[in-house]
């Protein structure tokens, strides 16, 4: 049975996907006030994150997986406003922030309490929206995938993004040496500002030999690509003997003519994972970790979402827009006014 504290209206503003396309197939629109399911709680949206895969879902090129909801939108921030059976870890009007499988871009969203977190002290609404989708996917795998260490050297591609500058921030905390890549001489100079030891302009400058300077010849101990395509062959010589690459996207292609021979020789380990489809059980896994590990470094001062705009709820397209763009460095969250 499904507790409220307060009557819920029966419909609600989301933004649904008319058709695969641009920015502008996001429509806002009516849809009915989801219940929460046993072990989930019921939010009332105050921000929602924008995040790559969204983009994905709105070309119609990642379908939600069985059983989510097909609004987009994975990650939230708001106020628990109904519970689902058994659910016990938070009570009617707690502020969370959650991870969600979908439904984020809408004005109420059901979570399942083991991947939603309160909302950190100090951070705000859009804020704290900005940080579940990052900060699982940061920690799963450039921590327990990718087994960064201090003294080790972190190289991330996509700095100025979401991922990128809380991988900056977190790897930076605890104890590693950060290499990025950008887009722009502005954008490498907000990653530096916020920690990274070296930003190198992928349009201007090669970042095998740039890896390597640095490093003094070793080269990278962990490396979280999101581009693929040319990138992963490049990885590999930037890489050092027994590095470690974490794929978590493709922005350039999924398939690539590879010399593997660089990959025995240096015994590297070529990984990879997608976040939304795993089962829940994985996801409180990393959820406890967070709560374990990085929230402490939001209370210190050492990890902070990097804000880039917000746009309204009803605005996804402009804020779509803003992300196709590539012009933001840190996080496009939508509020709920």
């Amino acid at each position: 049975m499904t507790s409220a504290a307060v009557p819920l209206p029966e419909t609600m503003t989301a933004i649904t996907v008319s058709a695969p396309g641009g920015p502008e197939v996001l429509v806002p629109g009516p849809r009915p006030v989801p219940k929460p399911a046993p072990g989930e709680v019921l939010v009332k949206v105050a921000a929602a994150g924008i995040n790559r895969p969204d983009v994905m879902q709105r070309k119609g090129l990642y379908p939600p997986p069985p059983g989510a909801s097909d609004i987009p939108g994975l990650e939230i921030a708001g106020t628990v406003v109904a519970l689902g059976e058994g659910a016990s870890t938070y009570k009617i009007g707690d502020k969370v922030c959650a991870l969600v499988t979908g439904g984020g871009y809408a004005e109420y969203c059901p979570a399942h309490e083991a991947t939603t977190l309160p909302v950190p002290e100090g951070l705000s609404m859009a804020e704290a929206a900005a940080m579940p989708e990052t900060v699982f996917t940061v920690w799963s795998n450039v921590f327990d995938r990718g087994g960064l260490k201090a003294g080790e050297t972190l190289l991330v591609h996509g700095g100025a993004s979401g991922i990128g500058t809380t991988a900056i921030q977190l790897a930076k905390a605890l104890g590693a040496s950060v290499v990025v890549t950008a887009g722009s001489d502005e954008k490498c100079a907000a990653c530096v500002k916020l920690g990274a030891d070296l930003a190198v302009n992928y349009r201007t400058q090669d970042f095998v030999p740039e890896v390597k300077s640095f490093t003094a010849g070793k080269g990278a101990n962990v490396i979280l690509d999101m581009i693929g395509g040319p990138y992963i062959q490049k990885n590999y010589e930037a890489a050092a003997q027994d590095g470690r690459i974490v794929q978590i996207a493709f922005q350039q292609g999924a398939k690539a003519e590879v010399d593997f021979m660089r990959l025995m020789l240096k015994r590297l380990t070529h990984t990879g994972s997608t976040l939304r489809s795993r089962p829940v059980a994985e996801k409180a896994a990393i959820a406890a970790a967070i709560v374990e590990r990085v929230l402490p470094l939001i209370a210190a001062g050492q990890y902070r979402p990097v804000m880039d705009e917000t746009f309204p709820l009803t605005d996804a397209a402009g804020a779509h827009a803003r992300m196709d763009a590539s012009a933001h460095v840190g996080k496009i969250v939508l509020v709920v006014e």
